[in-house]
């Protein structure tokens, strides 16, 4: 098999434990992800949520790379609308000189979270200083840029400046998004555990193979393995997901209905569309989803999937990714 497997986590709290205990489970889990084999281990940006314990990706990361030896480690991502571009590059700047080779810098364009904490973490911000989401992904790139040390204290630099900088990957499920990617240079992560829409993927890479001459793109994924397809099936039943669409406003993912309503009443919003979608999923026994993998691959010439593992079991959800690594190194 000619794929890598890389993880992504959310840090999820069980019902009746503390974050503690979520985030003590994170860590372990990226432990064991590097023993199992897979390249990356990136931590998502949640807020406002109890049910998610790392509003702060940055924070993880630090946590993460001290205690495990040569696992990649990085965002996936840092929601940029909310911050200043400039204190995003001094983050992962510092990161990879704390980590150097091992730093991962992810971004995504989603919120994050409800209306309420997007405005609590734009408060204060104008607007039109700030621009898009293209004109402060421009401005993070260039503050990550290396700049000649002249001793010229009249330039501004994002320091410290590592010997090996982040890696940089844009999050997008869009050719919008693979065009801007592609542009900037940086690495493109279609994220179809959001968006499966097969002809968007194959349109969003093709996107991006023609613009970054022939850079293939990282696809995200919605994996469970389990011991049989009903078993698989059984730990997936609850799974659902609405997108809502504001008019002339940006669509985002929930994962109920009651989310979704809540999204519209904290933005005020009066038009707009809730729509059930069906959640985009590879199950199965680990050769199953292995099949459903190695077709995308050679289908889509996907050379790296980022696994989102969607259980709510702690046991079952470790078994699930220790199953998907150990085949993948057997059947490899």
């Amino acid at each position: 098999m000619a794929y890598r497997l890389s993880l992504l986590d959310k840090s999820p709290v069980m019902s009746g434990e503390t974050a503690t205990a979520a985030l003590q489970r994170t860590l372990h889990l990226a432990q064991q992800a590097e023993k199992w084999g897979y390249h990356r281990f990136w931590l998502a940006e949640h807020h406002n949520t109890e049910q998610l314990a790392g509003p702060s990706p940055e924070i993880l990361i630090a946590w993460i790379v001290a205690q495990t030896r040569y696992i990649r480690v990085g965002s996936g991502g840092v929601m940029l609308q909310h911050y200043s571009p400039y204190k995003v590059a001094e983050n992962f700047n510092l990161l990879a000189s704390l980590a150097p080779g091992r730093i991962d810098l992810g971004v995504g364009k989603a919120p994050g979270g409800m209306p309420l904490s997007t405005n609590a973490l734009q408060l204060g911000i104008d607007a039109a200083k700030k621009g898009n989401f293209a004109d402060q992904l421009r401005l993070l790139n260039s503050w990550l840029q290396p700049v000649e040390q002249d001793g010229d204290e009249e330039i501004l630099r994002a320091t410290p400046q590592p010997a090996h900088a982040a890696s940089r990957f844009l999050l997008g499920a869009s050719e919008e998004s693979a065009r801007l990617a592609a542009e900037q240079g940086w690495q493109f992560v279609f994220a179809a555990h959001l968006n499966g829409d097969r002809q968007l993927l194959e349109h969003s890479l093709q996107t991006y193979s023609r613009l970054s001459d022939g850079q293939r793109a990282l696809v995200a994924v919605q994996v469970v393995v389990a011991d049989s397809p009903a078993e698989a099936s059984l730990l997936t039943a609850g799974l659902k997901q609405y997108h809502v669409q504001v008019k002339g406003g940006q669509g985002v993912n929930v994962a109920t209905l009651e989310q979704a309503e809540r999204y519209v009443r904290q933005g005020g919003y009066t038009d707009y569309l809730i729509e059930p979608r069906t959640p985009s999923l590879i199950k199965g026994t680990a050769a199953q989803v292995h099949a459903q993998l190695q077709a995308l691959h050679q289908h889509f010439a996907i050379d790296e999937f980022v696994i989102d593992t969607p259980i709510n079991d702690a046991k079952a959800r470790l078994a699930s990714l220790e199953s998907l690594a150990t085949h993948h190194l057997v059947a490899a």
